[in-house]
């Protein structure tokens, strides 16, 4: 399912509990990080929605930052 943890020079060496972003298998991304579906979703700007099957997944911005240089940029 998941190919590698992406950023993980950013300092963090928790296994678990930690933010974090995963390359999958299937070029998808994953991302681990605090659930704020319930307040996020009365907060959204006019457009995006939270479908029945999703959550607002609040991730850190150095994990993207971390990441960056992994992600593909197409």
């Amino acid at each position: 399912m998941f190919l590698k943890r992406l950023g993980q020079g950013n300092g963090s060496l928790c296994a678990r509990n930690c933010p974090q972003l995963l390359e999958m298998k299937d070029g998808s991304f994953a991302v681990v990080g605090l659930d704020i579906t319930e307040d996020a979703a009365k907060e959204m700007p006019p457009g995006p929605g939270v479908g029945p099957n999703e959550k607002v997944v609040k991730i850190p911005r150095h994990v993207i930052i971390a990441a960056r240089a992994e992600l593909p940029a197409a």
